[in-house]
């Protein structure tokens, strides 16, 4: 039954393409393809349905990103990913980040038994050597496509994105990386997930698209991002916090939050369910005097002349707990402008800086000086 739905719906596609050509819409035009979306919705229904590979953070097709500070466990949650998918599939984890020994130590327990892993998963490490090639970006992504075509391996983990772009603050260089792993998806149908790092950032905030350290680029390219958090109220907890989705739902988000603990659990360090909660639970609370050094800093960065983004990016907060800072301080400024006392005499002109009796020409220069300042003000 299916297979004749499928055959019927073959037919309709065939229909639907020769009806765009008699209509003098061509199919493409250089490297542009061109259909209704009728025929891009009844072609689509053809293909399978994407699996998740990882809950609703990572779904087959999809080049994802995996982002934390520095050891917080992104390494670790990516090596339990990989261990769940390779109970099914061939999986190939590329490991830049430790050595054979560093390995063999996190996966053994304290007795000396190391984990067995499923034979479908296969560790990739890096010629030490290679790193001083100066093409050795190209040669890690020439190496990638050719472990798909030789192995026809199509789930990869690599950890971490630092060896795949050095220099990755640069829009230009991020963008051709980007486009690159774009192709190598579509061209031999890969799922990849890449690990990332953020800058240092303060516990105090939520954590946002800006965290994932790089070129803006970087986090429009990807189909879908996720990141963990660090608990401030209990050091041994972590939080999963999903950003990006384009396909499945969005059920991580700030209020419900996945929570973690890493414990070694026969000889395999690992990230243990611990529960739901929101994020704003395990951020730091600031003390009102932290509190008032932060917004003392905003202000002053405001009046130099930052812009609300440069500022949050500098103070570790969000944009809109800047603008909500610099927007409260204007309205207090204002509500602060001293109103001339019933009891004072009316004088033909303004009281001068040092008390006395002033000209309508130093009332005019008083006007637009505060005006001026007003203007500074503004982020």
């Amino acid at each position: 039954m299916e297979e004749d739905k499928n055959y019927i719906s073959l037919i309709h596609g065939d229909l639907t393409r020769a009806t765009q050509v008699q209509h003098g819409m061509p199919d493409c035009i250089g490297v542009m393809s061109i259909k209704t979306a009728n025929r891009t919705i009844l072609e689509a229904s053809l293909l399978p349905t994407p699996r998740a590979l990882w809950d609703s953070s990572w779904y087959e097709g999809e080049l994802s990103c995996l982002f934390a500070d520095s050891n917080v466990g992104k390494s670790i949650l990516a090596l339990q990913i990989a261990d769940r998918i390779a109970r099914t599939d061939n999986v190939l984890y590329l490991d830049f980040e430790l050595s054979e020994k560093q390995f063999q130590l996190r996966y053994t327990s304290e007795h000396g038994k190391p984990y067995t892993f499923p034979e479908r998963l296969y560790r990739v490490s890096l010629d030490c050597n290679s790193l001083l090639e100066a093409d050795f970006e190209e040669a890690i992504m020439g190496g990638i496509e050719q472990m798909a075509l030789q192995t026809g391996c199509k789930i990869f983990i690599v950890d971490n994105l630092t060896y795949l772009c050095c220099a990755m603050e640069k829009g230009d260089a991020a963008g051709r990386l980007m486009i690159q792993l774009n192709n190598l998806k579509k061209k031999y149908g890969l799922s990849v997930l890449v690990l990332a790092h953020t800058p240092k950032r303060s516990l105090d905030c939520p954590i946002t698209s800006n965290d994932l350290a790089g070129s803006k680029r970087l986090y429009n390219f990807f189909d879908s991002v996720f990141a963990i958090g660090k608990s401030a109220q209990d050091g041994g907890l972590r939080y999963v916090k999903q950003l990006k989705v384009r396909y499945g739902t969005f059920s991580h988000d700030a209020d419900n939050v996945i929570i973690y603990e890493i414990e070694k659990v026969d000889a395999f360090l690992q990230f243990v369910f611990r529960g739901y909660s929101t994020e704003k639970e395990h951020l730091k609370k600031l003390g009102d005097n932290e509190s008032s050094q932060r917004d003392c800093q905003i202000l002053q960065l405001s009046r130099s002349g930052k812009s609300v983004r440069e500022i949050a990016s500098q103070v570790n907060c969000g944009k809109s707990t800047v603008s909500r800072i610099i927007q409260s301080n204007r309205k207090v400024e204002e509500s602060a402008v001293p109103s001339v006392p019933l009891s004072q005499p009316e004088v033909n002109g303004t009281v001068g800086q040092h008390g006395t009796d002033g000209t309508m020409e130093d009332t005019k220069q008083v006007g637009l000086f505060a005006g001026q300042e007003r203007e500074e003000d503004k982020p």
